[in-house]
């Protein structure tokens, strides 16, 4: 049918009454709408029809489409025509409507709804009520008609009254605002349109987010306006910014408001609700990238004013909120994808430039320019120097060949050096020193990490380097002697952009509660080649590693090391000989120092160690570090060494300053009490009385052999995870009862690496987790094993099921596995 036809007036139609709200202005319309009680009369009767709105408090979603009755009222010309029209006679339709941006279209295009009727076709809207009138009806008025809507109740109708008001109104406001031609007016017509979002009962999002594409959209065709019309169309549709995103168009004029701008009040007083809000809610920069570069232009904003920094310490607490722990989980990584993409921004010159931008190849082989440097300073390392090789029976041998006490060894030589239980005998342990070789540090570290690395190479069966394969980008920078060769000069902008972004990262780390998540999300180096090459930009990020290091929960300080098995972390960029090493190896000795602290005494970590830093380890206990020398010392101890010449130079470096004659002292102590200990001998079957410690089981240990010690009961007892240090030192261990003790994760860790023969093992109702089970996976003689009371979980039993194929008898009672 067509809506464009004119006519005369009938009942439903009265031309006297309706104005063409073509005619109206936009401004207050939606107010004129809803209060607008409107009467209709056929005989000059008013009050036979009046507008019904939504009463206070409702609330409805916007329809796009839906179905509902259709009836078209032409105008009559003729008697006839009116007979035909009367109420008696009318036919109403189902239709199923879609509420287009431009029209009010039926998805069957027929009869009354041929043809689509525009929304500025429709002259008046309104509710219909009157005595014998059809029920919960819309009233659209056309040119020439009227189209009567009859929803199944009285809400669907007011929901269909209201979102065709809003098409209809967004629609007349996006025709206005396109064309725009006095900014006063203009702006009059952006304060009533902000007005009609937020008065509207409709609840969606595109309420909102429709007037601020509507205006986004009229700032980049007008991208010529001043300052000041720039600024009162933000403060006029700053009311939609409360409680929405910004689209990607508005963002840019953001944007570009906060660069031109920076010191406007405008970016303090609106732009920091936006601000808080996208950093508050958003939950992926991926999906909506500009809302990111929009506040990373913000903070950059805060940057540029008198008292730069302070303000954006200020806006970062804002955020964190004065209480020990941020009620808001997203701010945290919205903040540091902002600062990452900040920071990577910082060197695009040099990504994008091949020049400047040497791939892992060519940093491999070294093919950039030299630039200048100082030349490291020459220190002292002990090793035997190539004119006077060591004697030929200053070898170590297997711990079999200890001298036992039947056999005591002689006194110690004049120098004070403890036996060594590692020789045959003492007197084959070098008397002095040997002959000191003065070399320079950078050729001990970064020889002695390719000779490392090299070795790896063979043993994975892989050439140590040339061919095609692509290294790994850190083992590049550590063992290339182009690491300083990167020479990179920031511009100005890029480097105050660079000193902002890593400042946040450094008050993030000092919230106690955000450090574990930012250490996860910080943990796979997430920053390109080009930025780890940087001095300033790894000395800036130094005193987040430090805070790393410094915190003693386990899942912060584990971040340092390697996300995966292969790759690198922390731990080996900011070790000696690392790239990001700007020291004598103080921050590497605190993270080892954190890092054997907690779970990672253990036989995996120092075979890292050895195969990888064993010359700083060297060096620093030389300088008498008391860490490193304990690390050397349990390289001995664990038989972690294997040549001889090392184990020699290794002993050396520790009779070489106090602390490490001491611990190596105490180490020969242990190691002859151990021979006792593991001497042939003893009863096969123990128990430890109730409410034993450890302490207690220490000291029983220690007095008499127990070479022959099968099964140890230490069922309920006070022992705990220190025990593990006394347990592993029983070599014919095959049962070990652990029934209601504390013995945890920790413990269990290091019994898989020592106790492997272990047959039988009962950890019931013990407080060992996931995390300590999986490491019995590497226990292969394993046969019965008692999880009952714990807190395994189905996917780590089914993991150990698979992992041990010699697992008969297993009690998973009360767990989740059960």
């Amino acid at each position: 049918m067509d809506f464009n036809n004119s006519g005369g007036g009938n009942e439903l139609h009265n031309n006297q009454f309706y104005q063409c709200e073509e005619s109206k202005p936009l401004l207050g319309e939606m107010s004129e709408g809803n209060n607008n009680n409107t009467k209709l009369s056929a005989g000059g009767h008013p009050g036979k029809r009046s507008l019904h709105h939504c009463s206070g408090g409702m609330r409805y979603k916007l329809l796009h489409e839906g179905d509902i009755q259709v009836c078209v009222v032409k105008h009559p010309r003729t008697f006839l025509s009116k007979i035909l029209t009367s109420k008696f006679l009318r036919r109403w339709e189902p239709h199923h409507l879609a509420l287009t941006d431009s029209s009010l279209t039926s998805a069957t295009p027929t009869g009354y709804m041929e043809a689509s009727l525009s929304y500025s076709s429709i002259e008046d809207l309104q509710l219909l009520s009157w005595d014998n009138a059809p029920k919960y009806c819309v009233q659209l008025s056309f040119p020439g008609g009227t189209v009567l809507l009859q929803a199944a109740n009285s809400y669907l109708r007011d929901q269909w009254f209201h979102s065709l008001q809003w098409k209809k109104k967004i629609y007349k406001y996006r025709k206005v605002l396109n064309n725009p031609s006095r900014w006063d007016v203009v702006l009059k017509e952006i304060r009533a349109l902000v007005d009609m979002a937020l008065t509207s009962p409709l609840q969606d999002e595109s309420i909102h987010q429709a007037p601020l594409h509507i205006i986004s959209t009229l700032l980049a065709e007008n991208a010529n306006l001043s300052t000041q019309d720039h600024e009162n169309i933000i403060v006029a549709i700053a009311p939609l910014l409360e409680n929405n995103h910004p689209p990607p168009d508005l963002c840019e004029f953001f944007c570009k408001h906060c660069r031109e701008r920076p010191r406007s009040m405008v970016v303090i007083e609106v732009f920091t609700p936006v601000v808080q809000r996208i950093l508050k809610h958003n939950m992926d920069f991926g999906k909506c990238p500009r809302l990111r570069l929009f506040t990373q232009e913000y903070i950059l904003a805060l940057n540029e004013l008198n008292a730069g920094m302070e303000v954006v310490k200020k806006f970062v607490h804002s955020m964190h909120g004065p209480t020990g722990q941020c009620p808001h989980p997203r701010v945290l990584p919205n903040l540091v994808a902002v600062c990452l993409a900040a920071i990577y921004s910082c060197y695009e010159e040099f990504i994008n430039s091949r020049d400047n931008s040497p791939s892992l190849k060519e940093i491999r082989n070294g093919c950039q320019q030299q630039n200048e440097r100082k030349p490291p300073m020459p220190l002292r390392l002990l090793r035997p120097g190539p004119p006077t090789p060591p004697p030929p029976a200053a070898t170590l041998l297997p711990l079999s060949a200890i001298p036992g006490p039947a056999q005591p060894p002689p006194s110690p030589p004049s120098h004070s050096a403890p036996s060594n239980p590692f020789s045959p005998t003492p007197a084959l342990l070098p008397l002095s020193p040997p002959p000191a070789s003065v070399v320079n540090s950078s050729e001990i570290l970064v020889e002695l990490e390719r000779n490392n690395n090299s070795a790896n190479a063979r043993r994975k069966g892989r050439p140590p380097s040339g061919g095609n394969s692509e290294p790994n980008l850190i083992d590049c920078l550590l063992v290339s002697p182009a690491v300083n060769t990167l020479s990179i000069q920031l511009p100005a902008q890029a480097d105050r952009v660079l000193g902002c972004f890593a400042l946040i990262l450094k008050m993030l780390s000092d919230y106690d509660d955000w450090r574990p998540a930012l250490a996860s999300l910080l943990q796979p180096i997430p920053f390109p080649k080009e930025a780890l090459a940087h001095a300033k930009f790894t000395k800036e990020l130094k005193y987040v590693i430090q805070r790393f290091a410094e915190d003693p929960r386990q899942e912060v300080h584990s971040c340092l090391l390697s996300v995966r098995s292969g790759k690198d972390g922390w731990f080996q960029l900011y070790s000696p000989g690392g790239v990001a090493c700007d020291d004598d190896g103080e921050l590497f000795a605190s993270m080892v120092h954190i890092l054997m602290g907690s779970c990672y005494k253990t036989k995996k970590f120092l075979l890292s160690l050895a195969e990888n830093k064993l010359g700083p380890c060297m060096l620093l206990a030389l300088r008498g570090n008391q860490t490193m020398v304990e690390i050397l010392c349990l390289m001995l101890e664990y038989n972690i060494i294997e040549n001889k010449d090392t184990q020699l130079q290794i002993i050396s470096t520790l009779e070489s300053t106090q602390v490490g004659l001491r611990m190596y002292e105490q180490l020969c102590d242990r190691q002859r009490e151990l021979k006792e200990l593991q001497r042939k001998g003893g009863p096969t079957r123990l128990t430890l009385p109730s409410k034993s410690t450890d302490a207690d089981l220490a000291r029983l240990l220690s007095s008499g052999s127990f070479g022959n010690l099968e099964n140890l009961s230490l069922a309920f007892t006070n022992v705990t995870s220190a025990c593990a240090e006394q347990l592993i030192k029983l070599p014919s261990l095959k049962q070990l009862n652990l029934w209601s003790t504390q013995f945890g994760d920790a413990g269990l860790r290091l019994l898989s690496e020592h106790l492997a023969g272990l047959q039988v093992l009962n950890l019931c109702e013990t407080p060992v987790t996931d995390a300590g089970l999986l490491a019995l996976s590497s226990m292969k003689s394993l046969c019965s094993l008692n999880m009952n009371s714990t807190k395994l979980t189905a996917d780590t039993y089914e993991d150990l099921k698979a992992k041990l194929p010699n697992l008969k008898d297993v009690d998973v009672r009360y767990t989740e596995a059960w």
